[in-house]
């Protein structure tokens, strides 16, 4: 272990290993924070579930436009540098809405402030994401590229470190701590990430800018010799004030030339403006060229189709484990743990048993197994589980990590996938899309779940409707699979 610790640090540096980690361990460290914020709409903005879930939807959307940053940082150079810049703007942005949350309570208790700031928050938090994945792509060409997959293991195992910490630790905060300490006390982390931005060199674009000259003049020659032949000595004596006019007329052509040829030399910010928006057109071409090939359109079309068409109802959920369930910020909190360690085993089992079975296959077990494990809810609801002696706090843990355990084999295809499908020259980007249409799709899917719950009625303190809105969505999960054939017939988690 000593012995991986140091050829990383030999071959990547100790400040940029620093920056990275700590990075994603801010990403999952979030989990902290917005414990926080989901009671801050519950309980201090008395919000509708709905319209909670409508709030945390808007401010998530900055996650759905990842492309148009890593577009934007790959080519629009600031002072010559692609990453750090944007790296440092991002970690303003997602710094800044805390403090001033956490300090003024007029913007705490407005919802459009609130709203705002959030999705700001979430704008540099996106930003970052999509700037330090093409930094860690960047570090590991050539000599050190057989450091990718340590350094992308060292990047989820920070993130997933983070979760889990932020997940225990938010939710004893929330029992001991106001919610604008809470807000205050985060600000803490992307201000250190602020600075760690500094300790990271970046070489600069190569930005030169070759000027030629399209005109060249001819030399005027000079009649200064001193040798004046005498009918010229004579014309001069006879006409001086014609041979003044003449030399004004040649001193006002040669400089009409020289402006003529001035203005043929295009100016650096012109060239400098005209090469990036050649460059934004080309990668914007180049994206949409590839995302339009039917054997990437389709895998990503289902992934799309299979959250949309399943409404989001955790926030309803939510409501209902505080206010019926009387469930604890603090257990909530331990719960997520075990969310998160479910990934982890999700992860494992994958990769140790799944990866050479059919994608097809798996992402019809996983919904098989998600609208099974959704059912747990219907029994949560009915109070079931009382009948048998099983307390919700059971259901409710072990639900939680079953559930994110199942994602997992559903979103392992959608990485495969995503990974195998990436033409050459533009990974990066176009990952930034499929991640962008995943989480955009997540997005409409908690609209959707949004207008169940307002059609249902499903409010603080009114949850006789919830037990239909949960067999609504069992229903609806089985959808998706009617659109497998989307998904390549014979891809598998090794090879398409």
């Amino acid at each position: 272990m000593i012995e991986w610790v140091k050829q990383m640090k030999k071959a990547f540096g100790a400040s940029f290993l620093w920056l990275i980690c700590l990075i994603y361990f801010t990403q999952g460290f979030r989990s902290f924070v917005w414990t926080a914020v989901s009671y801050q709409l519950k309980d201090n903005l008395k919000l509708s579930p709905s319209a909670s879930q409508f709030v945390s939807s808007i401010a998530f959307f900055p996650w759905s436009i990842k492309p148009l940053y890593g577009i934007l940082s790959d080519c629009i150079p600031i002072k010559g540098r692609k990453r750090i810049p944007y790296l440092v703007i991002a970690t303003f942005l997602s710094l800044v809405p805390w403090p001033m949350l956490g300090i003024d309570s007029n913007l705490r208790s407005s919802q459009w402030h609130f709203t705002v700031l959030l999705t700001v928050q979430n704008l540099g938090s996106a930003m970052a994401d999509v700037v330090v994945d093409a930094m860690i792509a960047e570090a590991v060409r050539s000599e050190r590229a057989s450091f990718a997959g340590d350094l992308q293991s060292l990047s989820w195992f920070s993130m997933a470190v983070g979760g889990i910490w932020g997940s225990l630790l938010g939710g004893y905060a929330l029992t001991n701590l106001q919610i604008d300490k809470i807000f205050l006390l985060f600000s803490v982390l992307p201000a250190i990430q602020l600075l760690s931005c500094g300790l990271v060199e970046e070489n600069s674009a190569d930005s030169k800018i070759s000027h030629e000259s399209a005109y060249s003049s001819n030399s005027h020659p000079m009649n200064g010799s001193g040798d004046v032949l005498d009918k010229d000595n004579i014309l001069l004596k006879k006409s001086s004030a014609s041979v003044t006019r003449r030399k004004k007329s040649q001193k006002n052509g040669n400089k009409r030339a020289s402006m003529r040829t001035k203005s043929l030399i295009p100016k650096k910010g012109d060239y400098l403006v005209s090469r990036w928006f050649h460059s934004l057109k080309t990668a914007t071409y180049s994206l949409l060229r590839a995302f339009r090939q039917p054997v990437i359109l389709r895998p990503m079309a289902w992934f799309f189709l299979a959250h949309i068409t399943v409404p989001n109802l955790s926030t309803v959920m939510f409501y209902y484990q505080t206010e019926v369930l009387n469930l604890d910020a603090s257990f909530l909190g331990t719960a997520r743990v075990v969310g998160w360690l479910g990934l982890m085993l999700g992860t494992f089992m994958y990769n140790r048993y799944l990866k050479t079975m059919k994608l097809r296959k798996i992402l019809l077990l996983a919904h098989v197994g998600l609208s099974l494990l959704t059912l747990l809810d219907i029994i949560l609801v009915s109070r079931v589980n009382l009948a048998y002696g099983v307390s919700d706090r059971i259901m409710v843990v072990w639900g939680s990590a079953l559930a994110d355990a199942v994602n997992q084999f559903k979103f392992m295809p959608f990485l495969i996938l995503s990974g195998q499908l990436c033409p050459p020259g533009i990974e990066g980007t176009l990952f930034a899309l499929f991640m962008s249409i995943n989480n955009l799709g997540s997005t409409l899917g908690s609209f959707v779940g949004a207008g169940l719950a307002s059609i249902l009625n499903l409010s603080s303190g009114s949850f006789d409707n919830l037990g239909l809105g949960i067999a609504i969505q069992v229903v609806c999960t089985y959808f998706p699979i009617a659109f497998l054939f989307l998904i390549p017939k014979e891809a598998t988690g090794i090879s398409t």
